[in-house]
């Protein structure tokens, strides 16, 4: 491996059928740099990166290191080199355990005995961060969040000179995400240096001393981040101001729409997930629930939902008991769901967007009559969620996979909310998104709220959850630390709630 004292990407294209997803792209960092990398869902930096780490080519440039040219053909090419990535959709295989993955290509591991090394290294680095995960459970069995903590510490034990990070910090505590900064931070003093990929602004104010913005797969911006503001770099990445808040309408306590009690639910590997939980939602009202990936949020929302067997306890709708449903039956009794992981359950990513559009209530007038899909009205329902909930789709005949994660995330929410129901059940829905989809997500949910319905909004976005809720529940190991009234609340109180500590005995110094 080479010491990267200077990288350069000159003159990048890249497209995919016909899409250009780079265009002219020059980006310089040097060592010791911090650089962000901005723009919307969509805007080509994912693929920027891709080509960077070995995973494209691209289709016109060059890439330098230190003056000379290199040429990356693969992942490994580019980790020789120098070039770290985690990824903000994850390179692991699924059916191998923990170690299994962090030991892939670990060229430092001795002949013999090479996973022994290899765990112990990754204990080291759990304790160092806090990114604790079972290093013996195959990743199939770990959260989202779980999984993102396998490439974290993937990454950093491999000692990248140039580490990528793509949204490094969605599934950590404030005091996490500092103490990941501070390891960023001292390896910019030793003269390694970081390209940070962040829909979270403050972060890139934060950490960064450079940023890049990319619009539609070209440069449309660079600064020395202490000359701009966050409000610069919203406006530099969608092209107009974007809202810090969010007005909601002042309205009186609903009735209960959802009232869970004593619930008691396992994990997939059978052990306590929630234990002994209560929890009431209300009419017009936004519930949050903060805390760490992995805390029994996941078990929490599919026992709600029908999709997760209840071992005890009661969940209530509308004062009708739905425990142990049908998830068909609980969505046709006034509930739907926004799924944490929205392409592999949100969507059929090689169905049509039309098709998607009806997932759900296809079975139903008017969208099936006498077993017989009625084309016409499912299509026209199609393009009635595209035009109001802002959908940027070439055509309702395009595969579902083909929108960006801001259109499809925008799709799943519209046919969610169209069905109007009691209760919307929204897990992590702008994680991952530009601040523009994120903000107009944000926006349907108050709307939502403010009509008459009610909304769980499950969230590791602390300053999300201030924004828009209107009390917020922090979960850590199956339990609630406290419900607490964001207004009379603040951030670390809450973050230190997300590590275990018990409302109204946490000391924030």
């Amino acid at each position: 491996m080479r010491s990267i004292e200077q990288l350069e990407m000159r003159g990048i294209h890249k497209s995919f059928v016909g899409v250009q997803a780079n265009r002219d792209v020059n980006l310089s960092i040097g060592a010791g740099d911090i650089l962000g990398l901005l723009g919307e869902n969509g805007a080509g930096k994912t693929t920027l990166m891709n080509i960077l780490y070995g995973l494209y080519r691209p289709d016109e440039g060059e890439i330098f290191v230190n003056g000379e040219e290199v040429v990356i053909r693969n992942p490994r090419d580019s980790m020789r080199a120098g070039i770290g990535m985690i990824h903000q959709h994850f390179m692991l295989v699924q059916k191998h355990t923990v170690l299994e993955n962090v030991g892939l290509g670990y060229e430092k591991a001795p002949f013999f005995f090479p996973l022994r090394e290899v765990r112990k290294r990754i204990e080291a680095e759990a304790d160092r961060l806090g990114l604790h995960v079972d290093p013996d459970k195959q990743i199939w069995e770990l959260s989202a969040g779980e999984q993102q903590r396998v490439e974290i510490l993937k990454a950093l034990l491999h000692d990248a000179d140039l580490l990528i990070m793509d949204e490094p910090t969605s599934v950590l505590t404030p005091q996490e995400a500092d103490g990941l900064f501070d390891i960023l931070r001292a390896m910019s003093r030793e003269g390694h240096s970081v390209i940070l990929i962040s829909h979270k602004l403050e972060e890139i104010k934060a950490i960064c001393n450079r940023v890049l913005v990319l619009r539609k797969g070209t440069v449309t911006g660079e600064a020395q981040i202490e000359d701009v503001t966050m409000a610069d770099l919203a406006r530099m990445m969608v092209g107009r101001e974007i809202a810090d808040s969010y007005p909601k309408a002042d309205l009186p306590e609903g009735e209960a729409v959802l009232e869970v009690r004593n619930l008691n639910v396992q994990s997939d590997q059978a052990v306590p997930a929630v234990q002994d939980l209560n929890l009431t939602v209300r009419r017009n009202e936004i519930f949050g629930i903060a805390g760490v990936s992995g805390n029994g949020q996941r078990e929490l929302v599919e026992a709600i939902s029908g999709l997760r067997h209840v071992e005890s306890g009661a969940v209530h709708l509308n004062g009708e008991k739905i425990t142990n449903r049908t998830a068909r039956t609980i969505n046709d009794s006034g509930l739907t769901h926004v799924p944490e992981e929205r392409i592999k359950f949100g969507i059929v990513p090689n169905l049509f967007l039309y098709e998607n559009a009806v997932l759900k209530k296809h079975h139903r007038n008017p969208f099936s009559i006498r077993m017989r899909m009625n084309y016409p009205r499912v299509k026209k329902h199609a393009e009635t969620l595209v035009h109001d909930f802002n959908v940027d789709a070439a055509s309702i005949g395009v595969p579902m996979k083909n929108l960006s994660g801001g259109n499809i995330q925008k799709m799943i929410l519209g046919r969610e909310i169209s069905a109007e129901p009691d209760l919307l059940i929204a897990a992590h829905p702008t994680y991952g998104l530009d601040v523009g989809a994120a903000e107009y997500i944000r926006k349907q949910l108050i709307e939502r709220r403010d009509t008459g319905g009610s909304v769980l909004l499950v969230s590791e976005d602390l300053e999300e959850l201030f924004q828009v809720c209107d009390r917020i529940a922090v979960m850590y190991e199956g339990r609630f630390m406290g419900i607490v009234p964001p207004a009379a609340t603040t951030i670390e109180q809450v973050g230190l709630m997300m590590a275990g500590c018990p409302a109204g005995e946490c000391d924030e110094d």
